[in-house]
């Protein structure tokens, strides 16, 4: 049988799959979002005011060739997805859909280089891909890394089991992909010998190989500006370290944080990033709330400090990471509850239930606040210190098993990303388009 510890686990890898990413209502150079919570910037500069009456439209929904728990990216009104299909995820499939009906324009089939059974407790298709000019760069948890065209043509391909041995983990990877204007992030945090890859986006080849935390982590890379100069952090494990972008190097190590494996960190102003950390976890041991809260990464001379400005009491986060808005910042605990704290200093302003729990990241939209929950419903409240519910749908009707295939107690939203006044929506195995009136 498996274990309650070893359930919690595969939970919570599937976490770091669960993400949602905005785009600016009304900003046509803004409209495409690029990563993984478009690099921690979960946030747009949008009309939506917190005293609109809104409601929400779904236009269309349609089916995905397998299944993916990624986060769909877009580019120029095409939704790029990820998914694998067989019994062992044989398959990796890369497809661009239209926005604005949400056609198939094309797929593009690889070969998965080391297929392992398709279970509920392992990854599929979990690190969402990031997108540029030149087109989509793609990470699948059994070693495939490839860049493809925006028209489907295949620019390069590597094998990195073939490279740097099997990715051998409990549950998969999950790690997403992040980026800068000319490089790639790939994060392999696996049992043994676990590294991370700054890869050059245009032929495919390495800038540098260094190693990883070291310990259990379904979290993604994420670039922080520290004194006007950027640092890549890796959270997992009981452990964040930074690292230089331009070299690898190992600028700094930071301890003594419990149940960190799953959100990733969320930059703020000034070398500050919101830390997330969730109950139940085996890492490092301690109170998970006192994990959550910020970290400040500064330097005097040469020696870096890394220290909490402050740390929760009682609020926790779950699979997603926390958001920070108007003043306060916002956790979603594992029984989807949702705690709102001063950003100042982490004291309690509300806690209020949503609808499900979550297993994506709350975005910031104008002066509002959207929840992709876990059971499908999306719901948009005000950001501000009392709980305001502006709209809500549900995307599938209770007790819809369609797509319940490769995850835990039905339907998994996964994904929700908000272009102009319209939000596409991702469950494991369909694409849904809601209009915003």
């Amino acid at each position: 049988m498996f274990s309650r510890t070893a359930f919690n686990s595969a939970c919570s890898y599937l976490a770091a799959l669960a993400v949602l990413v905005v785009f600016p209502l009304g900003t046509q150079a803004e409209t495409n979002w690029s990563s993984f919570q478009n690099g921690g910037q979960n946030g747009a500069a949008n009309p939506i005011k917190a005293s609109d009456s809104l409601e929400l439209i779904k236009t269309w929904e349609v089916a995905l060739d397998g299944y993916g728990q990624s986060s769909p990216v877009v580019w120029n009104q095409v939704i790029y997805t990820t998914t694998v299909q067989g019994k062992n995820k044989e398959k990796y499939l890369v497809a661009a859909h239209d926005l604005a009906n949400g056609k198939k324009i094309w797929s593009v089939e690889f070969k998965n280089p080391s297929p392992r059974e398709s279970t509920v407790y392992v990854s599929k298709a979990a690190p969402t891909p990031v997108v540029d000019a030149a087109g989509i760069v793609v990470h699948f948890e059994g070693g495939l890394l490839a860049a493809c065209s925006h028209d489907g043509k295949i620019r390069w391909q590597r094998n990195l089991i073939e490279e740097f041995g099997a990715a051998q983990s409990n549950h998969g990877l999950s790690s997403s992909l992040e980026q800068s204007s000319d490089s790639v992030f790939v994060w392999v945090e696996r049992s043994e010998a676990p590294y991370i890859l700054s890869v050059d986006k245009k032929t495919g080849k390495d800038n540098w190989k260094a190693d990883g935390v070291g310990g259990t982590s379904w979290a993604t890379p994420r670039l922080l500006t520290v004194d006007g100069q950027q640092q890549l952090l890796l959270s997992g494990s009981g452990h964040i370290v930074g690292l230089d972008p331009a070299s690898g190097k190992q600028l700094w190590a930071f301890d003594g944080i419990a149940g960190n494996t799953v959100p990733t960190p969320i930059p703020l102003a000034g070398g500050k990033f919101l830390m997330g950390a969730t109950t139940g976890s085996r890492d490092g041991g301690g109170n998970a709330a006192e994990s959550n809260g910020v970290i400040h990464v500064s330097k005097t001379d040469d020696q870096w400090s890394v220290k909490y400005v402050w740390n929760c009491e009682r609020a926790t986060s779950s699979f997603g990471s926390p958001v920070a808005m108007n003043d306060l910042a916002y956790f979603v605990n594992r029984s989807g509850v949702l705690f709102a704290l001063n950003a100042a200093d982490g004291k309690e302003v509300f806690s209020q239930r949503l609808a499900s729990s979550m297993w994506a990241t709350p975005v910031k939209l104008g002066e509002a606040l959207l929840f992709p929950c876990k059971n499908g419903t999306l719901q948009i409240i005000s950001a501000g210190k009392e709980y305001r519910l502006l709209a809500e749908t549900q995307l599938w009707e209770n007790g819809d098993t369609e797509g319940q295939r490769g995850s835990f107690g039905g339907p998994v939203l996964y994904a929700a990303v908000v272009i102009e006044d319209q939000i596409v929506a991702r469950r494991g195995d369909r694409l849904f388009k809601i209009q915003i009136k």
